[in-house]
């Protein structure tokens, strides 16, 4: 059932506009479940375009990030972040070590802790909001708002100085380039011994944070390093990217917003409308197979790349009626933003709380707060992974 090489559909990292899907995504999630595409980097992949078949496969053992042969191994883009990801380790080995950094990460975001967290995050968001609206009306929500809030939650709670974050966000900045293997790589190690010397510090000044927990859990620096990097990337950008796009979502809505603003338990609904809607044509997760798997019609190769498309399935028509309509009273409202299974963001009721606390009291404050520019002017990053808007200017 596969096109002939030259003819497979060609994937691109450029989205036609803020909030859409693109034509072509349509057309394959309509062709089947699991299609074979050609990457933004050259390679042939499995896209994986439908809700269920997602879920499923975000189940499957037998689908992760080990290669046999890492060098070589099919590319979603030519990443140099993203090589330094897949690993040579066989599948169960992989598996474990997983598994393993999920049994350390999982407790310190366990649901009573982040409720804990409620007062702290409400005050990062009350000072955010007091410098921004000091600054005056018009203003740039994406870096005076969305940015510092999930910045410094992030910070706080793995326990990154202040006077330390705008070193960190330098660091970041440089291993997000796509095509700079050679910085990306000093960046990488730059940022691996910026972290161990802070949770080196750690052991000397500890303090109720994630390095310091991890620390007095007996690992060494070297291993607190990695669990510290890795909850940076996937809960920076990420964040500030679906914050950015549901005020811009809330804004297009004013009626639902009003409606969730004066409801909290409507406003928890709208958080994840937003979520749904959020990044679509972007979000996409590059896995490999080691093991021949049948899904959807076609046979996934041990080897194969497999890119899990979250956004897309959150638009499928076979899980949500009309998907493309915003509807923060949806429920139930299973989407995929946050992935699911043993891939399921640790994170994610952190994540909630900062969304449902940013929209509420910017609303609040600012009820007449709206966009400078019409949704389709809006400029989307280029050349980094994170993807996202380079700038949210609005006013009030």
């Amino acid at each position: 059932m596969t096109a002939s090489p030259q003819e497979l559909p060609s994937l691109s990292l450029e989205t036609p506009a803020l909030l859409t899907v693109s034509p072509l995504l349509r057309d394959l999630q309509e062709q089947g479940p699991v299609c074979r595409v050609r990457t933004p980097a050259g390679d042939e992949g499995w896209l994986v375009t439908r809700h269920a078949e997602l879920k499923q496969l975000l189940h499957d053992e037998r689908i992760g990030r080990s290669h046999p042969d890492p060098a070589n191994a099919p590319r979603y883009v030519r990443s140099a972040y993203l090589d330094l990801m897949i690993t040579d380790t066989d599948a169960e080995a992989g598996r474990q070590t997983h598994t393993e950094y999920r049994r350390l990460l999982t407790p310190m975001f366990s649901a009573r802790r982040v409720r804990d967290m409620q007062p702290q995050v409400e005050g990062v968001v009350d000072a955010v909001l007091d410098r921004f609206i000091a600054q005056g009306s018009p203003g740039d929500l994406h870096g005076g708002v969305s940015t510092p809030v999930a910045l410094t939650v992030l910070c706080d709670i793995i326990g990154i100085p202040v006077e330390s974050r705008e070193q960190l966000t330098t660091l970041l900045s440089q291993m997000a380039l796509l095509n700079d293997r050679e910085s990306v790589e000093r960046g990488q190690r730059d940022l691996f011994a910026f972290i161990e010397g802070l949770v080196e510090q750690k052991r000397a000044t500890p303090g109720d944070d994630i390095m310091t927990r991890l620390s007095e859990g007996g690992l060494p620096e070297a291993r607190v390093a990695p669990l510290a990097v890795g909850l940076l990337f996937a809960g920076l950008d990420s964040v500030v990217t679906i914050m950015d796009d549901g005020v811009v979502l809330l804004s297009a809505h004013p009626e639902q917003r009003a409606a969730a603003l004066a409801d909290p338990d409507l406003m928890t609904l709208a958080v994840e409308e937003v979520l749904r809607a959020a990044k679509a044509g972007g979000s996409v997760l590059p896995r490999y197979a080691s093991e021949d798997v049948e899904i959807g019609g076609v046979t996934i190769r041990s080897g194969d790349l497999v890119l899990f498309d979250f956004s897309l399935s959150n638009f499928d028509e076979r899980a949500y009626a009309e998907p493309e309509r915003f509807d923060i009273t949806r429920s139930p409202n299973p989407h995929m933003t946050l992935a699911h299974g043993i891939w399921h963001c640790i994170g994610a009721p952190l994540a909630r709380i900062e969304l449902k606390t940013v929209f509420t009291k910017l609303f609040t404050r600012l009820p007449d707060l709206h966009l400078v520019r019409p949704v389709d002017e809006l400029r989307l990053l280029d050349g980094r992974l994170s993807g996202g808007l380079t700038e949210l200017p609005v006013a009030w």
